[in-house]
């Protein structure tokens, strides 16, 4: 896919260029796959709208590597063994009493995927919310459309941050990228996140019926309509209102998003993923390919499964040689590997209709209406195989049960789930770390560069 120039370094290119007197003046050097800011910022054609748009949905993925990696390490989800270095696990286990601080290892790259990689696909949006602002070549119903695809990006993406850091806070305010607002906290940040995504869906909702006025990749087959990226923003609305533990939120997002009680668990917007010149699936392993770098199922999430469980069978495939890796923490053997992706082109869905019935079942619960709770995780155990719901109805009960099933059905999903959830409820305490000796984190600092860059604005 074609990406736009990274706003941060085309803005301090444009303002190094130095003037035909200077002797060292250096000659601009076109790249016509990434455009600068300016020549798009002023009456941009169709064609180039379209490149940013392919850009962002290139951005847009940019997290899932390390946040499917790492995360889901810090929820014992999985262990990411690599025998290449140990740090992938002493460091982010949390062995030999290693704790998030600003030279943690991973700010290259949990910190990339986590924090960089989401700001530049928000700035992506503003760079093209910008294009179609300030262009007479494409109609308003087409600039409402774009704005209201961008926002919904924007809005997903800001919740990786938030969920990151949480009580350190995130910039909301990212503007101006040599001048940006100050962190706030993590209650402030999702009601501004709220406020992004819902300024998208009435800009969706304003360019009418029909098809979205560009191409999206397949990813958003099903979706490329104003009515379907409308669902696709609700969808991450009820995500984002079960953070704010705004229950009747969740429930009115979901009444307007793509949740089916009688569809397709699967069914939802992807990141695709393809050969050359794009990138591959980078979660798909070879089953049993002999390799000491791969993610692997932990092994508490293979003791606690229910008997019978279909999720177990079609997620997990049990290698014949298990894989061992040693650091000077102990040994970690992974017997099972990754089953989800059929090949190293699979797409990777990012919100699916079995997460949004959970959503469903959860804000029931929390609002104590038991019934449509428990039939709404029949649907998620009944696809399961596991029979009927039969245990007790109270809040705490029904809860108990939700994250259980949300533990197997969005297992390892790049998101980080299960680490997201036991903070939201309290239970980090539950998650396991007899089978590794580590620890378990609540949240990580800012990155050493945020910090830095206030220093040196003299904030």
């Amino acid at each position: 896919m074609k990406n736009i120039k990274n706003y941060f370094a085309s803005a301090l290119i444009t303002a190094a260029v130095l003037t035909s007197c200077n002797p060292l003046q250096l000659d601009e050097v076109q790249d016509p796959n990434n455009p600068s800011v300016g020549s798009v910022s002023n009456n941009a054609t169709p064609q180039q709208i379209q490149f940013l748009i392919t850009g962002l949905e290139s951005r847009h993925r940019g997290y899932v590597t390390n946040i499917s990696q790492a995360w889901n390490t810090f929820g014992r989800e999985i262990w990411y063994l690599n025998a290449s270095d140990p740090r992938f696990q002493t460091d982010w286990l949390g062995q030999n009493g290693r704790v998030p601080d600003r030279s943690y290892f991973g700010f290259g790259n949990t910190g990339g995927g986590s924090w960089a990689a989401p700001y530049q696909a928000i700035k992506q949006a503003d760079v093209l919310i910008t294009a179609a602002a300030n262009t007479d070549l494409i109609p308003e119903t087409s600039k409402s459309a774009v704005r209201g695809f961008a926002k919904t990006i924007q809005g997903y993406q800001f919740m990786i941050p938030a969920n990151f850091v949480y009580e350190n806070g995130i910039r909301i305010d990212v503007a101006d990228p040599l001048n940006p607002g100050p962190f706030v906290p993590y209650d402030q940040a999702l009601d501004a996140i709220k406020a992004i995504l819902d300024e998208g869906n009435t800009e969706l909702v304003a360019a009418g019926s029909g098809n979205f006025p560009f191409t999206l990749t397949r990813g958003f087959n099903g979706f490329n309509t104003f009515q379907g990226l409308s669902q696709v923003n609700r969808a991450i609305t009820a995500r984002l209102n079960a953070y704010r533990e705004d229950w009747d939120g969740v429930l009115t997002a979901l009444e307007d998003s793509f949740m089916d009680l009688n569809g397709d668990l699967n069914r939802g917007p992807s990141h695709p993923y393809g050969a050359s010149p794009d990138v591959f699936n980078p979660l798909f392993y070879l089953p049993n390919a002999a390799v000491n770098t791969i993610i692997v199922v932990h092994p508490s999430v293979l003791q606690d499964t229910t008997a019978g469980d279909l999720r177990v069978r079609n997620k997990f495939f049990e290698r014949d040689n298990p894989v061992t890796v040693t650091t000077d923490a102990g040994a970690l053997v992974g017997t099972h590997q990754d089953a989800r992706w059929p090949s190293n082109t699979a797409s990777i869905p990012f919100i699916r209709n079995e997460e949004l019935i959970l959503l469903k079942a959860e804000a029931h619960a929390n609002l104590n209406q038991t019934g449509p709770a428990v039939e709404a995780i029949n649907i998620i155990r009944n696809a399961a195989g596991i029979g009927p719901y039969t245990g007790g109805t109270s809040q705490g009960e029904l809860i108990d049960e939700i994250l259980y099933q949300r533990r197997y059905s969005l297992w390892a999903e790049p998101w980080g789930h299960r680490w997201i959830d036991a903070r939201r409820y309290d239970r980090l305490n539950e998650i396991p770390t007899s089978f590794d000796g580590g620890s378990i984190f609540t949240q990580f600092p800012h990155p050493q560069a945020e910090l830095s860059w206030d220093e040196y604005k003299g904030d």
